[in-house]
């Protein structure tokens, strides 16, 4: 079981996917470490790493390999040296091994031990992996299966969990697809120790007219009944120093093109030279000296996730809120807060955080946050739905106003596929987040015009987003097989 907290879907990683690099660095490096804590390191002779499914079918354009391989040496995804990420692969190719949990060297032949299996998958999960140690007899040591579900989060599997082809569909599968059917939600995630506990946007907004409290009120509760209250606003404020580090530093990058081989040039150094050429908002706090550039709004939160998305794919540190392929939503949203609405401040930082994170708790459990599982409108649709329920919170929206915005943010986004071209995280996916970036904004707008009262409930386009997605062809679903993956030919 789970217990779901900001401390976990807010997360500082590493680019360029939450699922495919964040979460099977995770994934090796609790392997490694119960090598340790098993004591039984001393007999490993050499380590193998499997990906299956969507892992091994966009991959190599995801770092997934280098992730592994990376989490196999004891690092973590927050604090991994990106420049080492980005070169692991020949760094180990020149000197043939590897220093597994950080404490002892062994052999790692990258070609025969990072095994890249696009024709199958894991029953019960489309992003699975097994991670093997042998002896120098090559006899198993230790064996784990891991699942990276979206957004960073990895889960245990068993090592007897069944491998079958990409074309079938597994029990585990077909069960699930009954149980969406029927209406049922994933129960993983508990709620035991918050004092308002919900897990729907109907019970949470319940809560708050009973209460008089706010969504961001009723988050925060929780989180301090489990945590502490220090723990928690250090936490966010780390997160908001991290999402404006992410911002900046993609706006004054020196890198001229992305990674990866389809030489995708970087837009943000030069979009924010032109844009400051007319008043540079970083220069600003929100204030009425910046009316003259209420035009060119949209051209800088443009720019806000542009940065964002492009320190994502070159590899760079950024927030996954709630995945690194939809980075960039959040921190766009909340700089314009920042930078153009008045009376922003850090309290008001938090309380779009933590009402967001209302939101993405409501995705996560009673939908998905992962592009494998139920596409981008699990990844760029949530988080735009968060955005918009944070923003909406900040400039006065009641709770029924927020749940609104968070619906209308979702609702547009129903179907969105994940067909990320040559498997890396920049075509459609930078633009995309500029995109939904605004759609949340413009989601605000709709909703602070009525009431909060609206035909459509946010449980409702939830409950659809879950069944769209398992709905959608699994060539839509980050495996690079179809779409604009397909139809886009790499040059």
């Amino acid at each position: 079981m789970y217990m779901f907290s900001v401390l976990d879907l807010y997360s500082i990683g590493v680019g360029p996917s939450s699922s495919h690099t964040v979460g099977p660095m995770l994934a090796t490096q609790r392997f490694a470490k119960a090598l340790v804590q098993h004591d039984v390191i001393d007999e490993v002779d050499r380590v193998r790493v499997t990906l299956y499914g969507s892992l091994a079918l966009t991959g190599l354009g995801h770092g997934t390999d280098r992730a592994s391989v990376a989490g196999l040496e004891g690092n973590d995804p927050q604090t991994v040296d990106t420049e080492y990420l980005a070169d692991v692969h020949r760094i180990c190719d020149e000197r043939g091994t590897i220093r597994l949990a950080g404490v002892k060297t062994i052999t790692f032949d990258y070609n025969h031990d990072m095994v890249i299996d696009v024709w199958h998958r894991l029953a019960a999960h489309p992003n699975g992996m097994r991670c093997e140690a042998f002896d120098a007899q090559g006899r198993p040591v230790y064996e784990q299966v891991w699942y990276s579900v979206g957004g960073g989060f990895i889960e245990p599997g068993l090592v007897t969990d069944p491998v079958v082809s990409m074309r079938d569909r597994s029990v585990e599968a077909q069960e699930d697809t009954q149980r969406v059917a029927a209406g049922e939600t994933d129960p993983t995630m508990q709620t035991d120790g918050w004092p308002y506990p919900f897990t729907t946007a109907k019970q949470l907004l319940g809560i708050c007219a009973e209460q008089g409290m706010s969504i961001a009120d009723v988050v925060w509760a929780n989180e301090c009944a489990i945590h502490g209250a220090d723990a928690i606003r250090a936490h966010l404020d780390r997160v908001w120093a991290a999402m404006r580090a992410s911002v900046h530093e993609g706006c004054v990058s020196t890198q001229r093109v992305l990674p990866g081989g389809l030489d995708v040039p970087r837009r943000a150094p030069g979009v924010y030279a032109r844009l400051r050429s007319k008043g540079d908002v970083f220069s600003q706090h929100a204030s009425g000296n910046l009316r003259h550039l209420e035009s060119s709004e949209a051209a800088w939160i443009d720019l806000f996730a542009l940065a964002v998305n492009e320190q994502n794919a070159g590899g760079g540190r950024i927030v996954t809120a709630p995945t690194n392929g939809a980075s960039g939503v959040l921190p766009a949203t909340l700089m314009y807060y920042w930078h153009f609405l008045p009376d922003a401040d850090e309290v008001g930082v938090r309380t779009f955080l933590l009402t967001a994170a209302a939101v993405g708790y409501l995705i996560k459990r009673n939908a998905s946050i992962s592009g494998a599982e139920v596409g981008c409108q699990g990844e760029v649709g949530s988080a735009c739905s968060m955005a918009a329920a944070g923003l909406c919170a900040v400039v006065g929206g009641s709770p029924a106003q927020v749940e609104n915005a968070a619906e209308i943010g979702m609702e547009h986004h129903l179907g969105l596929t994940c067909d990320p071209i040559g498997g890396l995280v920049q075509i459609p996916c930078i633009e995309r987040n500029a995109v939904a970036a605004n759609t949340a904004i413009g989601a605000v707008r709709m909703a602070m015009l009525g009431d909060g009262s609206h035909i459509v409930t946010l449980d409702q386009v939830i409950t659809t987003m879950r069944q769209t997605g398992h709905d959608m062809m699994a060539k839509y679903k980050e495996t690079s097989q179809g779409g604009l993956a397909l139809n886009v030919v790499e040059c």
